[in-house]
């Protein structure tokens, strides 16, 4: 699905439909809602306010756009999603997209201090290379070897995600802006854009590509996610198409 609206105007009811059976339409409560929400509120029920998809749709498309356009100039994108909900569907689209990724808690000077991050994940690299060629059998007694495994699971826990980050990233897709206001900050003061599945309680105004949407469902982070993957993607392969066709020139 990458329209919105068929060339009639009309909403397009597949994607609708999804993103319904996802339960992307449940914002929080009224006295949780972000004054840069309120437009896209449709309403309320049992005390809990419901988002108009059809403004999320058209808010998607838009960040959609720009995934692709990402996709085409081969863009580093880190996606960003803490909370437990988020850290598979963030994890999958990352690794499908070859990208990195922070599916836990984000280290502070992730970009603003990107040189030491860089050491820590040099380091991880180092000792998960020096164990699987079995070096650390011959270096290292058998304390000491289990001291490294455990340094090599701390590690991975906190950088793992970012071994394919060599260069400070294009652009931030977080998940729950709110909660993720550390990684806002620092890609604010980078000059990152932010693409931010946001829900009703979220300030929009701190990214550049906001989609009000649930984003404490895993089923609706995963769509969203999903959505942004195979955009970037579909960048790629125009990316590809041009390379082919200057090379057959």
């Amino acid at each position: 699905m990458t329209t919105t609206k068929d060339s009639g105007g009309t909403v397009d009811q597949e994607r609708m439909s999804a993103m319904f059976s996802a339960g992307a339409h449940y914002g929080y409560s009224k006295s949780r809602r972000h004054p840069t929400t309120k437009q896209y509120i449709f309403g309320a029920k049992d005390r809990v306010e419901i988002i108009d998809l059809e403004k999320t749709s058209d808010l998607l498309d838009k960040a959609k756009a720009f995934m692709q356009q990402l996709g085409s100039l081969g863009k580093v994108v880190l996606f960003v999603g803490g909370k437990n909900e988020a850290q598979k569907p963030v994890r999958d689209v990352a690794e499908k997209l070859g990208m990195p990724y922070v599916s836990g808690r984000w280290i502070g000077g992730t970009l603003t201090n990107f040189s030491e991050i860089k050491k820590r994940v040099e380091r991880l690299e180092t000792l998960r290379t020096q164990r699987d060629r079995g070096e650390l059998l011959s270096k290292y007694t058998k304390k000491e070897r289990l001291l490294i495994d455990r340094e090599i699971d701390k590690l991975e826990e906190k950088f793992g995600g970012l071994v394919s980050m060599k260069e400070l990233p294009d652009t931030l897709v977080i998940v729950d802006n709110k909660r993720e206001y550390i990684a806002v900050d620092e890609a604010q003061v980078m000059g990152k854009k932010i693409v931010a599945l946001s829900n009703s309680d979220g300030n929009l105004a701190v990214a550049d590509y906001p989609i009000v949407a649930n984003d404490s469902a895993r089923a609706s982070i995963t769509f969203f996610m999903n959505e942004l993957g195979e955009s970037y993607l579909e960048g790629t392969k125009t990316k590809k198409k041009e390379t082919k066709e200057t090379k057959d020139a």
